[in-house]
């Protein structure tokens, strides 16, 4: 039912984010695994479309921010006033309030509007004035930002790079898929016609059901050693943190999930390992001198540690 249901969303979002289907797969993994995704790419590539694309497949309440200098923490959060009427003092919701919320280019707001969103990433609630206010479940973060010149922008402190489960990239599409874009948006866009594939319950469901796709010890032994030795690797001033193991591990069981299975395999963890990874990584400047990039390191680190065979892992628990 899950994998049924999964194709038909990966499908209906395919058909407004043409030959992309493996970063579609990486963000919905993402969904299920209960956490935010950072889409860092140059203008253009489709980042803003599949945001909406997903809202609209997962049937979600959606909401987006453009981040600007003038952005306000309290327009994120929201802000408690008096109210005339009442003779008593309400709490007005911010843009935090719905299921999905797009914080389009992060990076060009200030850094006390970006930390705003720190609390309802980790503990999906925002705290004004002393009262905590629980937001929809379930709630995802889709940031955007453009790795690509650095005028008015304020870099993501590593704190809130690390609460988002994985960072993708869109990247430009083929030519045949240019041509069919072109076609595609003749008369009208397709953003337009995706159609809900499930309901928030449904994905509520899933999200719960993660937690029986079985992971065996020796898998979590290779889990653990991958992300160890990015703490130890000579080219890394800090490496993955505990918070990136567990959605390292959350991640590999939606990638089980999806690609049919009720256990977790090696291959998950190696196919969504860059994803969750690379960008908890800070590299020493010896690095940045010779070109090296975090996902160099993690390649590197890929193949030095051995994963456990088929047969350990079918001795799961």
């Amino acid at each position: 039912m899950i994998v049924e249901q999964s194709n038909s969303i990966i499908n209906e979002v395919s058909r407004a984010l043409l030959g992309k289907r493996d970063v579609i797969e990486k963000a919905l993994m993402a969904i299920y695994a209960g956490g935010h995704i950072l889409l860092e790419d140059v203008p253009g590539t489709g980042k803003t479309t599949l945001a909406l694309a997903l809202s609209r497949a997962l049937g979600l309440d959606f909401k987006r921010v453009q981040f600007t200098p003038d952005t306000l923490p309290s327009d994120i959060t929201g802000f408690t006033m008096f109210d005339r009427d009442a003779g008593t003092f309400r709490f007005v919701w911010g843009a935090v309030n719905c299921n999905m919320l797009l914080g389009d280019e992060i990076n060009r707001t200030s850094a006390k509007t970006q930390s705003a969103l720190l609390e309802v990433m980790e503990e999906r609630a925002v705290t004004i004035d002393g009262q905590t206010h629980q937001v929809p479940r379930p709630f995802v973060c889709i940031a955007t930002e453009n790795p690509v010149g650095s005028a008015g922008t304020q870099p993501l402190p590593d704190s809130q790079l690390d609460r988002f489960m994985v960072r993708l990239s869109v990247g430009y599409p083929s030519r045949q898929d240019q041509i069919d874009i072109l076609k595609a948006r003749r008369y009208a866009n397709p953003l337009d016609d995706i159609k809900p594939m499930v309901a928030c319950d449904d994905l509520l469901d899933i999200q719960n059901y993660l937690g029986n796709v079985q992971v065996a010890d020796t898998v979590l032994d290779y889990i653990v050693r991958l992300c160890e030795e990015t703490r130890h690797d000579g080219l890394v001033e800090l490496g993955v943190s505990p918070r990136g193991i567990i959605a390292l591990t959350r991640m590999a069981r939606a990638c089980a999930l999806i690609r049919e299975r009720d256990y977790v395999v090696p291959e998950d963890v190696r196919e969504v390992f860059k994803a969750v990874c690379a960008h908890r990584l800070v590299l020493r400047p010896q690095a940045r001198i010779e070109s090296i990039g975090a996902a160099d390191v993690l390649d590197r680190i890929l193949a030095a540690v051995p994963a456990p065979s088929m047969g350990q892992v079918r001795g799961r628990s």
